[in-house]
């Protein structure tokens, strides 16, 4: 798509050219995005999509890979998600171009460290694996084709020909299956992992490979493109490119410095994007957990019973080590501090709470008043700036400032030793056979869902029925089921007039002031094919 001077206009395309940009509900995104884009949608795709892929991650560990539940499950999210995941559905271009998009924008951002690429390229490996697993057969040759993958279906007379020497290859396959299962002629440095396991048949160069066994093939291309196109990615961002500014175009390639080269200053400082891109892989998607809707619902008296009911284990354990040393270094009390202040703990009882816990170690009272209650206060926006600040989302805990010796903060399945943890869950009387799960769950650097597994033992349930992303979202939901289904009970305090926060007052004002320019302010994604391939 050309863009000349001034005169910028969004596509619009008849049907059939509509359905030719996207053939299919599934994509080898071989080619980058071209056209227009509003800030706000860039901003929702992106966030929609990290929404898809936690899922994708939480239903892989939660259920066996291509289980009818797993198929179910994920099929509802990327429905409710609005992207693509069938072929032969009325109106699939807006999904299949939200999907094609939103991928983009995760690689800018998810490229920035080995951890990252790992995590996204297994999230979009298993979405792939899910997408072609309910391909209808007669597309399977066409989507082949589109993606460049030199894969031909062998004829009939070829099979018949073969069949003994594919079935010797092939143990699972009888007869009668494979006259039903296509086959298929690939080179064979595409079959090196099917050869070296001796699951293929090979001839004069060729692999040829049953249906069931081509897709681990297909992954794996898949897997060598977006890891080559990451690398790719992150190289040119630390080239030095020339930028435009605009008061509101925005140039792609504008982003791509943004997200994986912050070492440029004139770029970062560009007021436009931070409220939408900054550290997007690091973001929180979930429900607010302020303070505002659960004020007073807990006194200081509760605080010891909840701690080993339904506390999850970073507060557990930051709880037990402010009882037994009365003291807390500034990480630990942060991140403890508006945990407590999210349950609802007012100001006052959190003021009581800490000072009462500070002497108890010989603290004296005006050496706290002076020095930890200003913090106290400035954490529930009485003080400073005024930001009344929200709890720690489980990303945060996981992602940044990590503990140091002689500190309690962090998220234990993250920041603990393998056997340090084992003891902790075995304190925590989780059963041989739970430790072990949970501890291949870390293993996986699936920590999220170590801590989810961590709740259904402890609250013997099968299935919690939610993808656990804070540690709030772990005491309300623990309360729910330990009171029946029902809230955690209010106590009788009055709580206090809920203060304005400026930090959500300026998001909203962000907000408006995108709503009302969504027409005219957009980004060109013009010049990414470069960058991106």
């Amino acid at each position: 798509m050309q863009f000349l001077g001034g005169n910028r206009r969004k596509l619009r395309l008849a049907d059939d050219q509509r359905n030719a940009c996207y053939p299919h509900s599934l994509q080898f995104y071989l080619q980058p995005p071209s056209g227009n884009i509003s800030l706000i949608e860039f901003e929702n795709l992106a966030i929609d999509r990290v929404k898809l892929l936690k899922a994708v991650e939480n239903l892989g560990v939660s259920y066996v890979k291509g289980s009818e539940q797993y198929q179910s499950k994920l099929e509802i999210e990327l429905r409710k998600l609005k992207f693509s995941y069938r072929e032969n559905l009325e109106d699939e271009y807006e999904p299949r171009r939200r999907d094609h998009i939103s991928h983009f924008i995760l690689r800018l951002a998810y490229c920035q460290s080995e951890e990252l690429r790992r995590w996204f390229i297994q999230q979009e490996m298993d979405l792939l694996r899910f997408r072609f697993s309910i391909l209808p057969k007669d597309k399977i040759q066409s989507f082949l084709k589109d993606s460049h993958l030199q894969f031909e279906a062998i004829s009939d007379e070829e099979k018949t020909l073969r069949e003994q020497d594919i079935m010797a290859s092939s143990h699972s396959l009888g007869g009668v299956q494979l006259e039903l299962e296509s086959v298929y002629k690939i080179p064979f440095a595409d079959a090196l992992d099917l050869f070296r396991g001796r699951k293929v048949y090979l001839e004069n160069g060729f692999a040829y490979v049953p249906l069931k066994d081509i897709v681990a093939i297909i992954l794996n291309e898949f897997r060598t493109k977006l890891s080559k196109a990451l690398a790719k990615i992150q190289k040119n961002a630390s080239k030095k490119i020339k930028v435009t500014y605009n008061p509101i175009i925005i140039e792609i390639t504008t982003i791509y410095i943004l997200l994986t080269a912050r070492s440029l200053p004139a770029v970062q400082s560009d007021e436009r994007l931070q409220p939408l891109l900054n550290h997007l892989s690091h973001s929180y998607t979930g429900q607010d957990y302020s303070t505002q809707g659960n004020v007073g619902k807990v006194s200081l008296d509760q605080i010891d019973s909840l701690s080993t009911k339904s506390f999850p284990p970073c507060m557990r354990q930051l709880h037990k080590a402010l009882r037994e040393n009365h003291h807390l270094r500034h990480g630990g009390r942060m991140q403890y501090g508006l945990f407590l202040k999210g349950i609802g703990l007012t100001l006052e009882q959190a003021l009581q709470f800490w000072k009462q816990e500070f002497i108890r170690g010989k603290m004296d009272p005006d050496k706290f008043d002076k020095g930890y209650s200003y913090n106290i206060r400035h954490s529930f926006g009485k003080e400073g700036k005024r930001t009344d600040y929200t709890p720690y989302s489980c990303l945060k805990i996981i992602l940044t400032n990590p503990p140091s010796q002689g500190d309690y903060h962090g998220c234990p399945f993250r920041h603990s030793d393998p056997e340090l943890l084992r003891q902790k869950l075995q304190a925590y009387k989780i059963p041989p056979s739970g430790i072990n799960q949970i501890l291949d769950l870390v293993k996986g650097i699936h920590y999220q869902v170590a801590c989810q597994k961590f709740f259904e033992m402890t609250h013997n349930v099968d299935d919690c029925g939610f993808s656990l992303s804070h540690p709030n979202q772990f005491f309300f939901e623990s309360q729910r089921i330990l009171s029946g289904g029902k809230d955690v009970k209010k106590e009788s305090v009055q709580p206090e007039t809920p203060q304005p926060k400026p930090s959500v007052q300026r998001s909203k004002d962000v907000s408006s002031a995108l709503a009302s320019l969504n027409s005219s302010l957009e980004m060109d994604l013009e010049g990414l094919e470069e960058l991106l391939q």
